[in-house]
């Protein structure tokens, strides 16, 4: 159940005639009253005597009773309550229960109350109510309305137990404004797939993502195609600044602009500005990360790589930092998908934008991160964006597959400490996101793990038998269940590549398992495949890894190892 504070107004007649009309697109269907401060007030709905005017005239009542000088221009209070889509079909006497403690909770007219506010609700959909009342008591005062918000949404959380309704998280202030109806109906009015409001959030954020100074982030602000209005002191300095879709005009065909900190708290021109602070104690990249992306892998494959780094540093961060370094991590890693939605292939494009537009929301909670701490992120968000798209296939398509399977964790380990701080719509927000990273998974993925699955098909025998040795002696407890997986050939070409190379198996595939867990993967070898070939520096394109299932010596897998066998060339398919 979502209640909503509506802007207040200073027509009553105004707001009862929109109540009651067909609606624009003939959305209101059997408008009516289903609860009031009077059983027998006037219902235009079902009493043909009955008009707009005299329903309005009732409820000013006690406003038109002040005096001309006491009287506030605002005076209509207007609140909505709406259910979910998959919730049951509520009567007309049970919202009319849902309504009385609305207006009881927020103040507007307190159980046993006589001399209360005047109140009215109107049902003209199956899925929620209107309710508008006039803000000056019978008695004359004004109503006592503090945080008359919060206190629907803890009644609407106590309503959802009793009426065994979807049961929605409590909020705690951090949320973005949600479109209006107005702005939705107008969305629906124009064929469009969003609102205006959330499709400038995601275009500013993609925007803002590894951002160093204001030049670059109005400059990408322009050529993402948005017209840009910034706001300037007479001073000259800069005060601000507003957003507007090219394409979205009011009815007097100027653009509707919309100001950062009405598209996201955290959007807001001095908000940005913080993100290009890095001074501190703690704004020097984290002990051990490598933060630049290695030569050896350029453009989209190398910054997918630098990415993936810079996310399993703030992993081991999650597990042992502070409240403010986790929170900071968490908001560097809503940059990273942010970029990586604006740099993605057709395959994951979909899934990479809804997971970056769902996980925005638990960037933002009251435990502040320090700034600094979130650099390492940052700047591989700003890696991801300056070095382009990523392609479908090769280095790049399989380097994308690498660096969503960290983020999944990341992400992952990022619920799991909102949820234990209590944070409920962040760590809500953050579960979904981990669905759409699987789905985007999966897709980049498939082709990369099926060439390396058949790989380790052609695999002798002693070898996959010597990897099974190695996976035995690594992890006992879990070696097993990986055996028994579908991808253990693809583990065990990974092995055999790592044989290859300075490394040890046994040694990586230690490390690769208990420095993080894995019992929230779908597949732990697909996980221990991207691990190693991350830890082992290994090419992430399958189809570039030599065939070593005939080599009798340790050979180079990649230019810059010794070896002393020549390496066979890899098959055509």
């Amino acid at each position: 159940m979502i209640p909503c504070v509506q802007k207040r107004g200073s027509r009553t007649v105004g707001l009862i005639f929109y109540l009651y009309e067909p609606g624009r697109c003939e959305e209101h269907t059997d408008p009516h009253l289903v609860a009031a401060w009077d059983a027998f007030a006037p219902d235009p709905g079902r009493h043909p005597d009955a008009t707009y005017a005299d329903l309005a005239r009732l409820l000013d009542q006690p406003v038109d009773a002040l005096v001309p000088s006491s009287r506030q221009d605002q005076h209509v209070w207007h609140l909505s309550v709406r259910n979910s889509p998959e919730d049951p079909l509520l009567t007309d006497e049970q919202w009319a229960d849902i309504a009385r403690r609305m207006v009881a909770a927020t103040g507007i007219a307190p159980t046993a109350d006589d001399t209360a506010c005047r109140w009215a609700a109107v049902r003209h959909a199956d899925d929620h109510i209107h309710i508008v009342a006039t803000l000056v008591r019978e008695d004359g005062r004004r109503p006592r309305l503090n945080n008359d918000a919060a206190r629907a949404q803890a009644e609407a959380r106590l309503l959802e137990a009793e009426y065994g309704l979807r049961r929605l998280n409590p909020g705690d202030g951090t949320a973005a404004k949600r479109p209006t109806s107005a702005e939705r109906h107008k969305a629906e009015r124009e064929n469009r797939p969003q609102t205006p409001r959330e499709e400038l959030r995601e275009t500013v954020r993609h925007a803002a993502a590894g951002t160093m100074n204001e030049t670059e982030f109005f400059t990408r602000l322009t050529a993402a195609g948005l017209l840009v209005h910034q706001r300037v002191a007479p001073s000259g300095d800069l005060l601000g600044y507003k957003v507007a879709l090219p394409d979205d005009r009011n009815q007097d065909g100027e653009p509707v602009f919309y100001a950062g900190s009405t598209l996201a708290p955290d959007l807001s021109l001095p908000k940005i500005r913080k993100r290009w602070t890095t001074s501190g104690p703690e704004s020097e990249p984290d002990a051990g990360a490598d933060v630049s992306a290695s030569p050896r892998w350029p453009g989209p494959a190398g910054a997918r790589r630098h990415a993936s780094t810079a996310m399993w540093q703030a992993l081991l961060v999650i597990d042992h930092g502070t409240d403010e370094q986790i929170a900071a991590r968490i908001t560097g890693a809503g940059e990273v998908l942010d970029a990586l939605a604006a740099t993605s292939a057709a395959p994951t494009r979909s899934e990479l934008r809804q997971a970056a537009f769902v996980f925005e929301r638990a960037t933002r909670s009251h435990t502040q991160g320090v700034r600094g701490h979130d650099r390492a992120l940052r700047q591989a968000a700003r890696d991801l964006v300056y070095n382009g798209p990523a392609g479908r296939g090769g280095e790049d398509g399989a380097s994308t597959a690498m660096v969503i399977d960290m983020a999944f964790f990341l992400i992952t380990a990022a619920a799991h400490w909102h949820a234990r701080k209590n944070h409920a719509q962040q760590a809500a927000a953050a579960r979904q996101s981990t669905e759409h990273l699987r789905t985007a998974y999966r897709a980049a993925a498939h082709h990369p793990m099926a060439v390396l699955h058949q790989r380790g098909e052609r695999l002798t025998q002693p070898r996959l038998q010597r990897q099974a040795a190695n996976l035995r002696t690594a992890v006992p407890e879990l070696a097993e269940q990986i055996l028994a997986e579908p991808g253990w050939p693809a583990l065990a070409a990974t092995l055999t590549a790592i044989e290859a190379t300075e490394h040890q198996p046994a040694t990586l595939l230690a490390e690769a398992t208990t420095r993080r867990e894995l019992d929230t993967a779908d597949s732990i070898s697909d996980v221990l495949v991207w691990r190693l070939r991350r830890i082992a520096d290994l090419p992430a394109d399958t189809e570039q890894i030599p065939d070593t299932r005939n080599a009798t010596a340790p050979a180079r897998a990649f230019p810059g190892h010794r070896t002393g066998t020549r390496l066979d060339r890899p098959r055509r398919r």
